[in-house]
């Protein structure tokens, strides 16, 4: 069976030659890699600069949601923001504090981007990067506040030795970073964590939000050229225009909220293929994620199946009315279980049919024993949550098109 750590491994790894995470190691950037089709939305991929950064290992940190790096005084409005470019699939610039794992608090300016597939223009991706905002020393009294052989004036700027540029708020970083692409990866600013104003929004320069556009296009090349190598494409905008089929980013986090085994295929597309399969789902089946999308849900079936359920099932799609069914399915080893299953349509917010949702639960008892209340109300507890999901998600594109 599929862990949620293959699931994640799988999400980067399917789609990149091996040499992938080398290459973007040296880049020294500080991002990274999300999958919004996974469960929580987790970090597939940390770069060595983002776990040098937030003092964080690879395995402190692959797997979990970015809300980890918040802290008691990271504004909402920003997280906010974030949130709503991940659910209308933009990219993104904006300040933002963050913790290190020690509990001190930096600023940073967020660059978010989607990354999508270039054969169907389907989101696979977003990426994450991270540019510390050099911030103003304080004075104590009339002395000049030196971090590190670094020596900073009162007006922000700097005495010949260095060669960086200040933001222009009264707030200092002391975030462990590259402080220049000319500059190697050891040499380090430090500041007093005593002297970082937290209370007080930072602006990044405009230096700075060059040098995170910069870093997004050199990922983005590494990450194209080693996906030309799997043929699995990758491209920084949409090739092709976004189908029926895509669901939004937005959706897919509600859906992965979502732990019990279920598919959701698309009732406006030929044969209604499937465009959302649960992680419960691949762990019961033992298909990866990329081996279920656009299929349909016949190919669980086998030799045994029988073609009675298999035509009331298809009955009931076609009257539009929910349907339960005790079936036997067939794993991707060819084992088979007896499927307990459960179909529904799920209306959006127009009312109209937009997909079908399917709710498996592995029968291990006779008939008579699953005919009991708690695999029914585990069915209609998954159709209820796919079906606010679905309608919340399309009240919010008709409200952000209107």
């Amino acid at each position: 069976m599929e862990s949620s750590f293959g699931l994640i491994e799988e999400s980067f790894n399917v789609r990149y030659s091996v040499w992938v995470r080398e290459a973007l190691d040296e880049l020294g950037d500080s991002f990274v890699i999300t999958d919004p089709y996974i469960s929580g939305h987790p970090i597939v991929y940390a770069s060595s600069g983002f776990l040098k950064m937030f003092g964080y290992s690879k395995d402190e940190v692959i797997g979990k949601n970015g809300r980890m790096f918040q802290g008691p005084k990271t504004n909402r409005r920003a997280v906010m923001e974030i949130r709503e470019a991940i659910r209308e699939e933009k990219s993104l610039q904006v300040t933002m504090l963050n913790y290190r794992k020690d509990g001190t608090p930096f600023w940073l300016l967020f660059h978010l981007c989607p990354v999508y597939s270039k054969e169907d223009g389907k989101l696979v991706h977003f990426l994450g990067v991270q540019v510390p905002i050099l911030g103003k020393l304080r004075r104590s009294g009339s002395e000049l506040v030196r971090r590190n052989g670094l020596s900073f004036c009162e007006d922000g700027n700097k005495f010949p030795e260095t060669v960086f540029g200040c933001c222009r708020r009264e707030v200092a970083s002391d975030t462990v970073m590259e402080l220049s692409r000319g500059f190697a990866p050891g040499f380090l600013l430090n500041s007093d964590d005593r002297d970082v104003e937290v209370d007080e929004p930072c602006e990044a320069s405009e230096l700075e939000k060059r040098k995170a556009n910069a870093a997004a296009n050199d990922i983005f090349s590494v990450l194209i050229h080693y996906s030309q190598m799997t043929g699995r494409l990758v491209c920084k905008k949409r090739c092709c225009p976004s189908g029926t089929g895509l669901l939004s980013a937005s959706l897919n986090i509600s859906l992965g909220r979502i732990k019990q085994s279920f598919v959701l295929t698309d009732a406006q597309l030929p044969d209604m293929p499937i465009v959302y399969a649960s992680d419960a789902f691949l762990r019961l089946t033992g298909y990866g994620r990329d081996e279920v999308l656009g299929r349909n849900c016949r190919f669980l079936s086998g030799m045994n199946t029988d073609s009675a359920m298999q035509f009331q099932i298809k009955e009931c799609i076609q009257a539009v009315q929910p349907c339960t069914v005790r079936i036997l399915n067939y794993r991707k080893d060819q084992s088979s279980f007896w499927n307990f299953l459960h179909i529904s349509p799920v209306r959006n917010a127009t009312g109209k049919v937009a997909y079908l949702v399917g709710v498996q639960i592995h029968s291990r008892c006779s008939d008579e024993e699953q005919r009991g209340l708690r695999p029914e109300m585990e069915h209609l507890s998954v159709v209820g949550a796919v079906k606010v999901a679905v309608r919340s998600s399309s009240m919010l594109t008709s409200a952000s098109t209107s």
